[in-house]
Protein backbone atom coordinates (compact mmCIF):
# COMPACT_ATOMS: atom_id res chain seq x y z
CA UNK A 1 0.00 0.00 0.00
CA UNK A 2 2.83 2.89 0.88
CA UNK A 3 4.71 1.83 -2.57
CA UNK A 4 1.58 2.26 -4.18
CA UNK A 5 0.75 6.07 -2.57
CA UNK A 6 5.23 6.49 -3.16
CA UNK A 7 4.39 6.13 -6.94
CA UNK A 8 1.36 7.93 -6.93
CA UNK A 9 3.40 11.21 -5.27
CA UNK A 10 6.41 10.89 -7.57
CA UNK A 11 3.93 10.65 -10.62
CA UNK A 12 2.11 13.79 -9.12
CA UNK A 13 5.32 16.00 -8.42
CA UNK A 14 6.68 14.95 -11.92
CA UNK A 15 3.19 16.88 -13.71
CA UNK A 16 4.24 20.15 -15.35
CA UNK A 17 1.89 22.38 -12.81
CA UNK A 18 -1.34 24.29 -14.32
CA UNK A 19 -2.76 28.00 -13.04
CA UNK A 20 -6.30 28.82 -14.67
CA UNK A 21 -7.23 32.87 -14.37
CA UNK A 22 -11.11 32.31 -14.23
CA UNK A 23 -13.35 35.02 -13.11
CA UNK A 24 -15.81 37.24 -15.22
CA UNK A 25 -15.92 39.69 -17.51
CA UNK A 26 -13.65 42.35 -17.01
CA UNK A 27 -12.03 41.15 -13.85
CA UNK A 28 -8.51 41.97 -14.43
CA UNK A 29 -7.28 38.55 -15.90
CA UNK A 30 -5.03 40.17 -18.75
CA UNK A 31 -3.67 42.52 -16.34
CA UNK A 32 -2.66 39.63 -14.03
CA UNK A 33 -1.60 37.42 -16.65
CA UNK A 34 1.02 40.02 -18.11
CA UNK A 35 2.44 40.88 -15.04
CA UNK A 36 2.86 37.02 -14.54
CA UNK A 37 4.90 36.58 -17.49
CA UNK A 38 7.13 39.55 -16.95
CA UNK A 39 7.90 38.03 -13.80
CA UNK A 40 8.59 35.14 -15.55
CA UNK A 41 10.93 36.19 -18.28
CA UNK A 42 12.59 38.35 -14.98
CA UNK A 43 13.08 35.26 -13.40
CA UNK A 44 14.05 32.89 -16.09
CA UNK A 45 11.27 30.59 -15.51
CA UNK A 46 10.02 28.56 -18.10
CA UNK A 47 6.34 29.53 -18.96
CA UNK A 48 3.42 28.49 -21.10
CA UNK A 49 0.48 30.56 -22.20
CA UNK A 50 -3.01 29.59 -23.11
CA UNK A 51 -5.16 32.35 -23.76
CA UNK A 52 -8.89 32.09 -24.14
CA UNK A 53 -11.54 34.58 -26.05
CA UNK A 54 -15.24 33.79 -26.62
CA UNK A 55 -15.22 36.47 -29.39
CA UNK A 56 -13.35 36.05 -33.08
CA UNK A 57 -11.71 38.92 -31.96
CA UNK A 58 -9.04 37.92 -29.99
CA UNK A 59 -7.82 40.98 -28.13
CA UNK A 60 -6.33 39.22 -25.10
CA UNK A 61 -4.28 37.20 -27.42
CA UNK A 62 -3.05 40.54 -29.22
CA UNK A 63 -2.34 41.88 -25.54
CA UNK A 64 -0.55 38.97 -24.31
CA UNK A 65 1.39 38.64 -27.62
CA UNK A 66 2.81 41.91 -27.10
CA UNK A 67 4.11 41.26 -23.86
CA UNK A 68 8.41 40.88 -23.72
CA UNK A 69 8.70 37.24 -23.45
CA UNK A 70 6.06 36.19 -25.81
CA UNK A 71 8.03 38.43 -28.41
CA UNK A 72 11.43 36.77 -27.63
CA UNK A 73 9.42 32.90 -28.38
CA UNK A 74 5.74 33.27 -29.73
CA UNK A 75 5.90 29.32 -29.78
CA UNK A 76 4.97 29.54 -26.19
CA UNK A 77 1.81 31.09 -26.22
CA UNK A 78 -1.41 29.41 -27.87
CA UNK A 79 -4.46 31.29 -28.49
CA UNK A 80 -8.01 29.66 -28.26
CA UNK A 81 -10.96 31.95 -29.82
CA UNK A 82 -14.19 31.94 -31.15
CA UNK A 83 -15.51 29.75 -28.51
CA UNK A 84 -15.87 29.65 -24.32
CA UNK A 85 -13.11 27.25 -23.01
CA UNK A 86 -15.63 25.15 -20.88
CA UNK A 87 -17.69 24.22 -24.02
CA UNK A 88 -17.01 20.46 -25.52
CA UNK A 89 -15.13 22.41 -28.85
CA UNK A 90 -13.44 24.28 -26.58
CA UNK A 91 -12.16 21.56 -23.95
CA UNK A 92 -11.57 19.44 -27.39
CA UNK A 93 -9.13 22.94 -28.27
CA UNK A 94 -7.50 22.96 -24.86
CA UNK A 95 -6.42 19.04 -25.13
CA UNK A 96 -4.94 19.69 -28.82
CA UNK A 97 -3.20 23.03 -27.31
CA UNK A 98 -1.58 21.59 -24.57
CA UNK A 99 -0.39 18.89 -26.13
CA UNK A 100 1.49 20.88 -28.70
CA UNK A 101 2.69 23.35 -25.90
CA UNK A 102 4.16 20.32 -23.85
CA UNK A 103 5.79 18.29 -26.97
CA UNK A 104 7.41 21.94 -28.48
CA UNK A 105 8.39 22.90 -25.02
CA UNK A 106 9.64 22.22 -21.43
CA UNK A 107 7.54 24.71 -19.28
CA UNK A 108 7.91 24.68 -15.44
CA UNK A 109 4.08 26.23 -15.27
CA UNK A 110 1.23 26.68 -17.75
CA UNK A 111 -1.05 29.28 -17.02
CA UNK A 112 -4.25 29.66 -18.69
CA UNK A 113 -6.86 32.85 -19.02
CA UNK A 114 -10.04 31.83 -19.55
CA UNK A 115 -12.68 33.74 -20.95
CA UNK A 116 -15.10 35.69 -18.20
CA UNK A 117 -18.02 33.30 -19.64
CA UNK A 118 -16.31 29.99 -19.21
CA UNK A 119 -17.48 27.61 -15.99
CA UNK A 120 -14.86 26.03 -14.29
CA UNK A 121 -16.78 22.77 -13.49
CA UNK A 122 -15.30 21.35 -17.30
CA UNK A 123 -12.09 22.04 -16.93
CA UNK A 124 -11.88 20.49 -13.41
CA UNK A 125 -13.08 17.56 -14.59
CA UNK A 126 -10.34 17.56 -17.42
CA UNK A 127 -7.25 17.99 -15.71
CA UNK A 128 -8.34 15.91 -13.01
CA UNK A 129 -7.82 12.85 -15.08
CA UNK A 130 -4.81 14.23 -17.31
CA UNK A 131 -1.73 12.52 -16.93
CA UNK A 132 1.22 15.03 -18.01
CA UNK A 133 -0.23 17.76 -16.13
CA UNK A 134 -1.96 19.24 -12.53
CA UNK A 135 -3.99 21.71 -11.90
CA UNK A 136 -3.04 23.88 -8.50
CA UNK A 137 -4.34 27.01 -8.70
CA UNK A 138 -7.97 27.21 -9.56
CA UNK A 139 -7.55 31.42 -9.15
CA UNK A 140 -11.26 33.62 -9.65
CA UNK A 141 -10.66 36.94 -10.04
CA UNK A 142 -14.01 39.69 -8.82
CA UNK A 143 -14.41 42.86 -9.94
CA UNK A 144 -14.94 44.99 -6.85
CA UNK A 145 -16.22 47.80 -8.27
CA UNK A 146 -18.97 45.75 -10.09
CA UNK A 147 -19.74 43.91 -7.19
CA UNK A 148 -20.00 47.43 -4.79
CA UNK A 149 -22.85 48.70 -7.84
CA UNK A 150 -24.42 45.37 -9.07
CA UNK A 151 -24.82 43.12 -5.92
CA UNK A 152 -24.71 45.53 -2.81
CA UNK A 153 -20.48 44.39 -2.07
CA UNK A 154 -22.32 40.69 -2.75
CA UNK A 155 -24.87 41.14 -0.75
CA UNK A 156 -27.63 40.61 -3.29
CA UNK A 157 -25.40 37.48 -5.03
CA UNK A 158 -26.94 34.77 -3.31
CA UNK A 159 -30.72 35.69 -3.07
CA UNK A 160 -30.53 36.25 -6.84
CA UNK A 161 -29.20 32.87 -7.45
CA UNK A 162 -31.45 31.69 -5.06
CA UNK A 163 -34.28 33.36 -7.08
CA UNK A 164 -32.89 31.66 -10.73
CA UNK A 165 -33.22 28.37 -8.82
CA UNK A 166 -37.07 28.70 -8.19
CA UNK A 167 -37.93 30.50 -11.70
CA UNK A 168 -35.91 27.52 -13.29
CA UNK A 169 -33.67 29.98 -15.10
CA UNK A 170 -29.75 29.86 -15.47
CA UNK A 171 -27.86 33.07 -16.50
CA UNK A 172 -24.62 35.38 -15.86
CA UNK A 173 -25.57 35.37 -11.88
CA UNK A 174 -25.03 31.64 -11.36
CA UNK A 175 -22.22 31.86 -13.42
CA UNK A 176 -20.26 34.33 -10.89
CA UNK A 177 -21.71 32.08 -8.30
CA UNK A 178 -20.31 29.31 -9.28
CA UNK A 179 -17.39 30.19 -9.97
CA UNK A 180 -16.54 31.71 -6.15
CA UNK A 181 -17.92 28.10 -5.32
CA UNK A 182 -14.93 26.16 -7.42
CA UNK A 183 -12.00 28.34 -6.98
CA UNK A 184 -9.15 27.44 -4.87
CA UNK A 185 -7.70 31.03 -4.27
CA UNK A 186 -10.38 34.40 -4.85
CA UNK A 187 -8.81 37.64 -5.59
CA UNK A 188 -10.62 40.71 -5.48
CA UNK A 189 -9.49 43.27 -7.99
CA UNK A 190 -10.03 47.36 -8.62
CA UNK A 191 -10.41 46.90 -4.52
CA UNK A 192 -9.01 50.48 -4.33
CA UNK A 193 -11.97 51.95 -6.65
CA UNK A 194 -14.13 51.16 -3.50
CA UNK A 195 -14.48 52.67 -0.35
CA UNK A 196 -11.77 50.24 2.05
CA UNK A 197 -14.06 49.77 4.89
CA UNK A 198 -16.26 47.69 2.42
CA UNK A 199 -13.61 45.58 1.53
CA UNK A 200 -14.75 43.15 4.80
CA UNK A 201 -18.37 42.93 3.48
CA UNK A 202 -17.38 42.02 0.08
CA UNK A 203 -14.99 39.14 2.00
CA UNK A 204 -17.99 38.19 4.32
CA UNK A 205 -20.23 37.60 1.26
CA UNK A 206 -17.79 35.63 -0.56
CA UNK A 207 -16.99 33.90 2.52
CA UNK A 208 -20.52 32.71 2.81
CA UNK A 209 -20.86 31.08 -0.71
CA UNK A 210 -17.09 29.42 -0.06
CA UNK A 211 -15.92 28.55 2.93
CA UNK A 212 -12.99 27.20 1.91
CA UNK A 213 -10.96 29.86 0.03
CA UNK A 214 -9.39 32.70 1.17
CA UNK A 215 -9.62 36.48 -0.24
CA UNK A 216 -7.09 38.24 -1.30
CA UNK A 217 -6.84 42.32 -2.53
CA UNK A 218 -4.80 42.61 -5.81
CA UNK A 219 -3.61 46.14 -7.15
CA UNK A 220 -2.60 45.94 -11.02
CA UNK A 221 -2.43 42.48 -11.35
CA UNK A 222 0.71 42.39 -8.78
CA UNK A 223 1.18 38.38 -7.78
CA UNK A 224 3.97 37.47 -6.91
CA UNK A 225 4.92 34.37 -9.30
CA UNK A 226 7.24 32.49 -6.80
CA UNK A 227 3.81 32.05 -5.01
CA UNK A 228 2.46 29.54 -7.47
CA UNK A 229 5.23 27.10 -6.65
CA UNK A 230 4.07 26.81 -3.35
CA UNK A 231 0.59 25.44 -4.13
CA UNK A 232 -0.58 22.30 -3.38
CA UNK A 233 -2.72 20.30 -5.81
CA UNK A 234 -6.31 21.51 -6.73
CA UNK A 235 -8.81 19.77 -3.82
CA UNK A 236 -10.85 17.76 -6.19
CA UNK A 237 -12.96 15.93 -3.51
CA UNK A 238 -13.77 19.31 -1.64
CA UNK A 239 -16.16 19.99 -5.08
CA UNK A 240 -16.98 16.33 -5.73
CA UNK A 241 -20.81 17.44 -4.62
CA UNK A 242 -20.90 20.59 -6.13
CA UNK A 243 -20.45 18.71 -9.21
CA UNK A 244 -22.76 15.92 -8.72
CA UNK A 245 -25.05 18.46 -8.67
CA UNK A 246 -24.34 20.51 -11.50
CA UNK A 247 -23.03 17.91 -13.94
CA UNK A 248 -26.21 17.68 -15.74
CA UNK A 249 -27.01 21.18 -16.16
CA UNK A 250 -23.64 21.86 -17.62
CA UNK A 251 -23.70 18.66 -20.16
CA UNK A 252 -26.50 20.31 -21.73
CA UNK A 253 -25.05 23.87 -21.92
CA UNK A 254 -21.76 22.01 -23.65
CA UNK A 255 -22.12 22.73 -27.27
CA UNK A 256 -23.02 26.48 -26.26
CA UNK A 257 -19.91 27.97 -27.38
CA UNK A 258 -21.61 31.60 -26.24
CA UNK A 259 -23.57 30.50 -23.22
CA UNK A 260 -25.69 32.58 -20.60
CA UNK A 261 -27.91 34.05 -23.60
CA UNK A 262 -24.14 36.37 -24.40
CA UNK A 263 -24.07 37.52 -27.29
CA UNK A 264 -20.86 39.26 -29.19
CA UNK A 265 -20.86 41.54 -31.80
CA UNK A 266 -17.30 42.78 -33.34
CA UNK A 267 -17.23 46.35 -34.98
CA UNK A 268 -14.41 46.60 -37.27
CA UNK A 269 -13.94 50.24 -39.10
CA UNK A 270 -10.47 52.12 -40.33
CA UNK A 271 -12.71 55.35 -39.86
CA UNK A 272 -11.65 56.71 -36.18
CA UNK A 273 -13.89 58.08 -33.47
CA UNK A 274 -15.92 61.18 -33.01
CA UNK A 275 -14.70 61.99 -29.47
CA UNK A 276 -17.75 63.60 -28.30
CA UNK A 277 -20.05 61.39 -30.19
CA UNK A 278 -18.37 58.32 -28.57
CA UNK A 279 -17.95 60.11 -25.12
CA UNK A 280 -22.11 60.96 -25.87
CA UNK A 281 -22.80 57.36 -27.06
CA UNK A 282 -21.06 55.87 -23.67
CA UNK A 283 -23.08 57.85 -21.37
CA UNK A 284 -26.09 57.50 -22.95
CA UNK A 285 -26.29 53.80 -23.94
CA UNK A 286 -24.00 51.72 -21.84
CA UNK A 287 -25.83 49.94 -19.47
CA UNK A 288 -25.86 46.29 -17.48
CA UNK A 289 -26.50 44.22 -20.24
CA UNK A 290 -23.40 45.63 -21.69
CA UNK A 291 -20.82 43.60 -19.44
CA UNK A 292 -17.91 44.09 -21.56
CA UNK A 293 -16.08 45.68 -25.05
CA UNK A 294 -13.05 46.08 -25.42
CA UNK A 295 -10.34 46.35 -28.56
CA UNK A 296 -7.77 48.86 -30.48
CA UNK A 297 -9.08 51.82 -31.89
CA UNK A 298 -8.29 55.60 -32.65
CA UNK A 299 -10.04 58.92 -32.23
CA UNK A 300 -9.10 62.05 -34.47
CA UNK A 301 -8.08 64.38 -31.55
CA UNK A 302 -5.26 61.89 -31.21
CA UNK A 303 -4.88 60.51 -34.45
CA UNK A 304 -1.20 59.28 -33.99
CA UNK A 305 -1.47 57.14 -31.21
CA UNK A 306 -3.05 53.63 -31.10
CA UNK A 307 -5.51 52.98 -28.14
CA UNK A 308 -6.73 50.19 -26.09
CA UNK A 309 -11.14 50.41 -25.31
CA UNK A 310 -11.54 48.48 -22.05
CA UNK A 311 -14.70 48.79 -20.51
CA UNK A 312 -16.45 46.09 -17.99
CA UNK A 313 -19.94 47.04 -16.32
CA UNK A 314 -20.21 51.00 -16.19
CA UNK A 315 -16.32 51.28 -16.05
CA UNK A 316 -14.03 52.67 -19.31
CA UNK A 317 -10.19 53.22 -19.51
CA UNK A 318 -8.47 54.03 -22.39
CA UNK A 319 -5.11 52.88 -22.79
CA UNK A 320 -1.99 53.65 -24.83
CA UNK A 321 -0.78 50.57 -27.01
CA UNK A 322 1.65 52.83 -29.00
CA UNK A 323 1.53 55.31 -32.00
CA UNK A 324 -0.04 54.23 -35.44
CA UNK A 325 3.22 53.63 -38.08
CA UNK A 326 0.82 56.53 -40.26
CA UNK A 327 1.06 58.63 -37.19
CA UNK A 328 3.98 58.51 -36.79
CA UNK A 329 4.96 59.51 -40.80
CA UNK A 330 2.56 62.54 -39.97
CA UNK A 331 4.70 63.63 -37.39
CA UNK A 332 7.32 66.27 -38.14
CA UNK A 333 9.25 65.33 -34.91
CA UNK A 334 9.41 61.86 -35.79
CA UNK A 335 12.71 61.49 -34.89
CA UNK A 336 13.80 58.85 -37.26
CA UNK A 337 16.74 58.33 -39.27
CA UNK A 338 16.22 58.74 -43.02
CA UNK A 339 16.59 55.07 -43.65
CA UNK A 340 14.07 54.14 -40.86
CA UNK A 341 12.07 56.73 -42.21
CA UNK A 342 11.76 54.72 -45.50
CA UNK A 343 11.15 51.26 -44.03
CA UNK A 344 8.16 53.06 -42.18
CA UNK A 345 6.92 54.29 -45.69
CA UNK A 346 7.54 50.70 -47.14
CA UNK A 347 5.04 48.78 -44.03
CA UNK A 348 2.48 51.42 -44.55
CA UNK A 349 2.39 51.10 -48.21
CA UNK A 350 1.09 48.03 -47.80
CA UNK A 351 -1.69 48.35 -45.91
CA UNK A 352 -5.05 48.72 -47.59
CA UNK A 353 -6.85 50.93 -45.61
CA UNK A 354 -6.58 54.56 -46.15
CA UNK A 355 -5.64 55.83 -42.81
CA UNK A 356 -2.47 53.56 -43.47
CA UNK A 357 -2.36 50.93 -40.06
CA UNK A 358 -4.93 52.73 -38.46
CA UNK A 359 -8.12 51.01 -37.85
CA UNK A 360 -10.91 50.19 -35.05
CA UNK A 361 -11.65 46.96 -34.28
CA UNK A 362 -14.00 46.08 -31.09
CA UNK A 363 -15.92 43.10 -29.80
CA UNK A 364 -18.79 43.96 -27.64
CA UNK A 365 -20.18 41.26 -24.97
CA UNK A 366 -23.88 41.96 -23.63
CA UNK A 367 -27.40 40.72 -22.95
CA UNK A 368 -29.07 39.68 -26.68
CA UNK A 369 -31.15 42.01 -25.99
CA UNK A 370 -28.38 45.18 -25.01
CA UNK A 371 -25.58 44.19 -27.17
CA UNK A 372 -27.06 45.54 -30.74
CA UNK A 373 -28.61 48.69 -29.17
CA UNK A 374 -25.19 49.51 -27.84
CA UNK A 375 -23.25 48.14 -31.17
CA UNK A 376 -25.01 50.60 -33.18
CA UNK A 377 -24.55 53.49 -30.89
CA UNK A 378 -20.85 52.77 -31.40
CA UNK A 379 -21.31 52.34 -35.33
CA UNK A 380 -22.57 56.38 -35.27
CA UNK A 381 -19.58 57.57 -33.43
CA UNK A 382 -17.48 56.84 -36.62
CA UNK A 383 -16.53 60.05 -38.73
CA UNK A 384 -18.86 60.74 -41.77
CA UNK A 385 -17.14 61.47 -45.05
CA UNK A 386 -18.14 65.43 -44.19
CA UNK A 387 -16.39 65.15 -41.58
CA UNK A 388 -13.35 63.32 -42.53
CA UNK A 389 -12.98 66.44 -45.39
CA UNK A 390 -13.07 69.00 -42.57
CA UNK A 391 -10.39 66.95 -40.42
CA UNK A 392 -8.33 66.17 -43.25
CA UNK A 393 -8.30 70.09 -43.51
CA UNK A 394 -7.26 70.87 -40.02
CA UNK A 395 -10.68 71.18 -38.11
CA UNK A 396 -10.12 70.11 -34.31
CA UNK A 397 -13.03 68.33 -32.81
CA UNK A 398 -14.07 68.52 -28.83
CA UNK A 399 -12.23 65.70 -27.11
CA UNK A 400 -13.71 65.38 -23.59
CA UNK A 401 -11.75 62.33 -22.63
CA UNK A 402 -9.48 62.62 -20.30
CA UNK A 403 -6.30 64.35 -21.82
CA UNK A 404 -3.62 62.09 -19.56
CA UNK A 405 -3.69 58.33 -20.96
CA UNK A 406 -2.15 55.62 -18.80
CA UNK A 407 0.25 53.39 -21.12
CA UNK A 408 0.09 49.49 -21.02
CA UNK A 409 3.49 48.21 -20.15
CA UNK A 410 4.77 44.69 -19.97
Amino acid sequence: MKNKQFQKLMSTSNKVEVVILNGFLGSGKTTLFRNLLSQSKKKEIPVCAIVNDMSELDVDGELISNTDIVEENNQILESISSCVLSSKKGIDKLDYTLKKLLSNQNPRLVIIETSGSCHPLPLVEYFKKHKEVKLTGLFTLVDSLMLAHDYNYGEHLVPKMQHNITQGKRDTVNLLVEQIMFCSHLILTKADRIAKEKLPDIATYIQGINPNVSTHSVHFGKLNIDALFELPEYNYFQVAQLIGELKSVLESQENQDKPYDLATRVIKDERPFHPQRLWDACHEHLDQGIYRSKGFFWLSSRNKYSLLWNQAAGSISLELIGSWRAGILEDDDHGLLEFELELLKEQVAKEKGRFGDRRCDLTVIGDQSKVDRFTEALKECFLTEEEIKLWKNGHEFTDPWPKKIVKLTN
